[in-house]
């Protein structure tokens, strides 16, 4: 049995996945912007609607493939001697991959995830609060300048203002990208782990893998900085 058609078809639906992840970036970033700008919660809430929606279209694609490659793999350790219906055993993997979901999955989403950690960041850098009083605005104002004045935006390794602001997800510290990518590549060559450079972390083996971008602390770089 030849399976290029099959595999023709699963390669499209990995490139509808990098389709939803894109979505998933755009959508964090618009709420982020949202925040920054003191936009109503509603607004932002929408976007974690949106979130949600691309997490569960992300889980049924995943299933889908993986009814469709453990299928293969099973036709393939079988070898029957007549074609099986392969659209009846892919829909019956699928079903039962399904009739175990539940809402958690959503919330466990990498990307999902990610927005909901930039989205709390966002707010510890940016005051959450949006009012029309001008009063209120004004406080607001102060409250952002006090909250920046006392964050710190130099790269522990460095020692400069950081441009691209990486945190780590172990211990949540944070440090310019290239530089604490060095560092592992340097340290990996010579077969060793690398430590956190923040000064007190007790944490020993930072990996490339644990750095995500910390989009809201740029921000709040970019912001200052403005100012």
């Amino acid at each position: 049995i030849s399976f290029n058609c099959v595999d023709s078809s699963l390669s499209s639906l990995k490139n509808c996945q990098s389709y939803i992840n894109t979505g998933m970036d755009i959508a964090t970033h618009v709420a982020l912007d949202l925040v920054e700008s003191f936009n109503d919660v509603e607004d932002v809430n929408s976007m974690e609607n949106v979130m949600l929606e691309y997490a569960a279209m992300d889980r049924e694609l995943n299933h889908y493939m993986r009814a469709i490659e453990e299928t293969v793999n099973q036709i393939k350790r079988e070898k029957p001697e007549n074609i099986p219906d392969l659209k009846y055993l892919v829909k019956e993997k699928f079903t039962a991959l399904e009739s175990k979901n539940s809402d958690s999955d959503l919330q466990r989403n990498e990307k999902y995830v990610y927005f909901k950690d930039q989205l709390k960041q966002m707010r510890k850098q940016f005051c959450r609060q949006s009012d029309n009083d001008n009063e209120a605005i004004e406080q607001i104002d102060e409250d952002i300048a006090v909250t920046q004045s006392q964050m710190n935006f130099i790269c522990p390794i460095t020692q400069m203002e950081m441009k691209r602001p990486v945190r780590n997800k172990v211990c949540g510290h944070t440090y310019e990208e290239d530089a604490i990518l060095k560092i592992i590549q340097t340290r990996k060559q010579q077969k060793k782990k690398v430590r956190c450079p923040k000064i007190g972390c007790s944490h020993a083996d930072v990996k490339g893998s644990d750095l995500v971008p910390d989009e809201a602390l740029k921000r709040a770089i970019d912001s200052q900085n403005k100012q």
